[in-house]
C-alpha cells in the first residue's frame, strides 16, 4: 500500500498493487527443494480441481437425461475420485521428508498438524451443524440429543472414514486418513530407526508394506487408499537417492504425463469387489510416483512448467479451504439453479458443460473467503518480507 493513500490508487499504480496483494495473499512458503515446491503446488490444485469435478458430477445429474452424456459423467466421477489420492501421495512425500529431515518431538509435530487442520475445519463443521439445524431435513444429525452428541463429537475428532461413521461433512472422510497417517509414521520412524537405517532397507521395508497392504486389501477390504501414503514414501526415498537420475529430464516428463493419463483411465475398469480396489489402487500409486517424479525436475521442463501454471499454483495453495467448502457452496448454488432451471428440456450438454465454469467460479467465492480470513492467517506461516 502507499504511504498516507486512505483508498486504493486507481491509477496506473493500481494494477500493481492490487497484484501485489494477491502475491502476498497466494504465494506461501512450504517445505520441499526450490525445484519441486511450485509444481507441488500446482499438482495440488489440479488434485482439487478432480474433487470438484467429483461433486459437479454428482450435482448436475438431475439435468441429464441423455444416456450417452450420463455414463460420461459418472466416467469423470470415477476419474475426480483420485484427486484425494494425489493429496494423500503428497502428504506422503511431504510429511515423512520433514520426519526424516530433522528430529520433531512427537507433541510439536501433532501441535503443528492440529493447527494446520483445525482452524478452517472448525469453521465449516459449525457451519454445517448451523445448517443442520435450520435444514433439518437436509441435514445428518440423528434426532434424539445423545445420539446426535455423539455423532457430532465423533466428526469433530475425524472419525469418519476409518471407521463406519457417515461423515457430516462430506468430504471430511479423507481427514480421518491423513490423521491416521500422522499419529503412525512418526511412530515407524522412532522405534524402526529408520532415520539411522540405510535406503535400501527403507525401501524394502515400504515395498513390503504395500504389497502385504494390498494382497489383505485384495482378500478382506479394508482402508486400501492408504496405502496411497506409502507411494508418498518412496517417492521421497527415490528422489533423495537419485534413483530416477537415470531417466532423462525429458523422458521422464513424457512418462509422468503418460503414466496419469493410463492411471486416471484404469478407475474406469470394471473389476468389482475389494480386488478391483486393491488393482486400481496400486495403479494409481504408480501412476502418481510417475507423475511427481516427472514434475519434480528443472522448473523449465514442460511437465513441471504446466503444473507451476500460476493460477494452479494458487487454487494449490488455497486447496485446503477449497476441499472443506466447495461441496457445501457448490450444493447451494444448485439448488438456486432448480429454480430457474427446473429441467434442461433436451439440453443437457449446454448445462454440464455450460454450468460447469460458472459453478466452479462461484465455489471460490466463499473457499477464498475462508482462505484468506481463516487458514491464511490462522495455519499457514506468512512469506517472509
Amino acid at each position: 500500500m502507499h504511504r498516507g493513500a486512505s483508498v486504493p490508487d486507481l491509477g496506473a499504480g493500481a494494477p500493481h498493487t492490487v497484484s501485489a496483494y494477491f502475491r502476498r495473499q497466494f504465494e506461501l512458503s512450504r517445505g520441499g527443494g526450490a525445484h519441486n515446491v511450485r509444481p507441488m503446488e500446482g499438482l495440488r490444485g489440479f488434485a482439487v480441481f478432480l474433487v470438484f469435478i467429483v461433486h459437479y458430477t454428482t450435482q448436475v445429474q438431475p439435468w441429464i437425461s441423455t444416456a450417452s452424456l450420463r455414463q460420461f459423467s459418472q466416467a469423470l466421477h470415477a476419474i475426480g475420485n483420485t484427486g484425494v489420492d494425489l493429496f494423500f501421495v503428497l502428504s506422503g512425500y511431504l510429511i515423512y521428508g520433514s520426519l526424516m529431515a530433522r528430529p520433531q518431538p512427537f507433541p510439536a509435530f501433532m501441535a503443528r498438524r492440529i493447527r494446520r487442520i483445525y482452524p478452517a475445519f472448525t469453521v465449516v463443521f459449525l457451519a454445517y451443524v448451523a445448517l443442520s439445524f435450520l435444514m433439518p431435513g437436509q441435514g445428518k444429525l440423528p434426532a434424539a440429543a445423545g445420539p446426535a452428541l455423539g455423532y457430532l463429537a465423533a466428526n469433530f475428532l475425524l472419525l469418519p472414514g476409518l471407521f463406519p461413521i457417515e461423515p457430516l461433512i462430506t468430504v471430511a472422510w479423507s481427514l480421518s486418513y491423513e490423521m491416521c497417517y500422522y499419529l503412525a509414521i512418526p511412530l515407524l520412524v522412532v522405534v524402526l530407526r529408520l532415520t539411522q537405517r540405510r535406503v535400501r532397507w527403507r525401501v524394502c521395508f515400504f515395498g513390503v508394506v504395500a504389497v502385504a497392504g494390498l494382497l489383505l486389501a485384495a482378500t478382506v477390504g479394508g482402508p486400501v487408499r492408504l496405502l496411497m501414503f506409502v507411494a508418498g514414501i518412496l517417492l521421497y526415498e527415490a528422489q533423495q537417492s537419485g534413483a530416477l537420475n537415470a531417466i532423462s529430464d525429458a523422458r521422464s516428463g513424457a512418462i509422468g504425463l503418460l503414466a496419469l493419463v493410463l492411471g486416471m483411465l484404469a478407475m474406469l475398469l470394471p473389476i468389482p469387489g475389494p480386488p478391483g480396489s486393491a488393482a486400481k489402487v496400486a495403479i494409481l500409486s504408480c501412476a502418481f510416483f510417475l507423475l511427481c517424479q516427472g514434475c519434480f525436475r528443472k522448473a523449465s521442463l514442460p511437465l513441471p512448467g504446466l503444473f507451476a501454471w500460476l493460477p494452479l499454483r494458487w487454487l494449490g495453495n488455497m486447496s485446503y479451504s477449497y476441499y472443506l467448502l466447495h461441496g457445501l457452496a457448490l450444493k447451494a448454488a444448485f439448488m438456486a439453479l432448480a429454480i430457474v432451471l427446473p429441467t434442461s428440456a433436451g439440453r443437457d450438454a449446454l448445462v454440464f458443460w455450460g454450468w460447469l465454469p460458472v459453478m466452479f467460479a462461484l465455489t471460490l467465492v466463499p473457499t477464498t473467503a475462508l482462505f484468506l480470513a481463516i487458514e491464511r492467517p490462522l495455519s499457514l506461516t506468512p512469506r517472509s518480507p
